[in-house]
């Protein structure tokens, strides 16, 4: 892959801050978009816009192919049927969709709900409050010292009643990717549905959910090179044949008299009200994007480069990295502290240099807590970093390691 191509496809990239080039390395929270996603999205708005499945003029039709279009690009690029494939507004709402479901279908009084000490929590507010509503145990499978899940502990919950696992399939703090056909299948034969996470994973690398073997997943347009406001939940066709909807009103419906309603059928059925038609272009622009640099050229990319990162970082002793050290055993960010000064003070004098990376706990407080700090830098990369961009993150964090220590 030729990163000084692709960057040419991104327009943000030549601003600058202050007397500094950017140094974008947070896209783990955004990715930023190229111009073939923002000129979709421009082109739709001045030639095509019209709603979606409510009329029969021309325009409205070649919205609403546009619409499904992208729809089957997805679904495409996860080897899906395109009638598995609901759209919402983001990784979010996907998991907050699918906790309340299936909540409502697969979890009665006294089952448990299963998830892990890695997880964002949008993958894990939305479980605790299905336990609540369904009352049942919400248990948190452990993480090792090194970062990874602690499997024994695993096998041992699913033993008591699990009948759905939630799990990431990269985190967004350790980077750490998981084995999810190996959780898959133990789940299964335990009788649990899998729901798996994966922002930090669709974007980046290939995946096939026949060979995750999950039945739910979910990720986000916005940290694939696509707009915000758009992401999607795919799951099982029978799965979404079974479950009852998550919100109500316009287009989710075959018939509505004034005493009660049925429901469309999936993946219509879960998309109530104006769908996100436009975003939806934008992500469909973004598939073709990724599709023509290769997933495979991109998780390359993203492992040269986390392995320089981590090559630098740990060779600093200042310096405490978070995670596995293997770079092909982790999505493309490293988590890491200076010693001794806020992840926030870091992130401070960085970006006077031009370096943007998150600090915080990157919505992931029972981590950091697991960790014993109070907080991490993140430095997350994508298709249009560079190791030069690299190396200026090392050097700033040595000149913000020199006036902070």
């Amino acid at each position: 892959m030729d990163v000084h191509a692709v960057r040419r496809d991104f327009p943000i990239l030549g601003r600058q801050q202050g007397d500094n080039p950017l140094v974008y390395l947070d896209s783990a929270a955004t990715s930023h978009k190229p111009t073939a996603v923002i000129e979709a999205m421009a082109a739709f708005y001045r030639r095509s816009n019209a709603n979606v499945h409510r009329a029969l003029y021309e325009l409205a039709a070649e919205a609403t192919e546009m619409y499904e279009g992208a729809r089957a690009k997805v679904a495409g690029l996860l080897g899906a049927s395109a009638e598995e494939i609901v759209f919402v507004r983001g990784t979010t709402e996907a998991l907050n969709l699918a906790a309340y479901t299936l909540g409502e279908a697969r979890v009665q009084a006294g089952d448990s709900i299963v998830v892990t000490e890695m997880e964002h929590h949008a993958n894990l507010v939305p479980w605790q409050q299905a336990a609540r509503r369904q009352g049942a145990r919400l248990q948190a499978v452990p993480i090792t010292e090194g970062g990874e899940l602690d499997f024994a502990s695993y096998e041992r919950v699913l033993s008591s009643g699990a009948k759905v696992v939630a799990l990431t399939h990269a985190s967004n703090l350790l980077g750490t990717i998981n084995p999810v056909p190996e959780l898959s299948d133990i789940a299964h034969r335990a009788g649990a549905v899998v729901v798996v996470d994966a922002a930090q994973t669709v974007p980046h690398m290939p995946v096939s959910v026949s060979e995750l073997g999950a039945d739910m997943l979910a990720f986000s347009g916005h940290k694939m090179l696509g707009p915000t406001g758009i992401g999607v939940l795919w799951a099982r066709h029978e799965l979404l044949e079974e479950l009852p909807p998550y919100m109500t009103g316009g287009e989710m419906i075959s018939e509505v008299h004034l005493d009660g309603a049925t429901w469309a059928r999936p993946p219509r059925r879960f998309e109530a009200g104006t769908p996100p038609f436009a975003q939806a272009v934008g992500l469909g622009a973004a598939v073709d994007y990724l599709s023509q640099l290769g997933l495979r050229d991109v998780r390359a990319h993203d492992v040269g480069l986390v392995q320089r990162m981590l090559e630098g970082l740990s060779c600093r002793p200042y310096i405490s990295v978070y995670g596995p050290l293997d770079p092909s055993a982790r999505a493309g960010l490293v988590s890491f502290n200076l010693r001794g000064v806020h992840p926030h003070d870091v992130a401070t004098l960085l970006d006077q240099e031009g370096v943007a990376i998150r600090a915080g706990h990157h919505c992931a407080q029972p981590l950091v807590r697991r960790l014993g700090v109070a907080a991490t830098c993140r430095a997350s990369c994508y298709v249009y970093n560079t190791g030069g961009e690299v190396e200026t993150l090392l050097s700033a964090l040595d000149e913000a390691w020199r006036i902070l220590r």
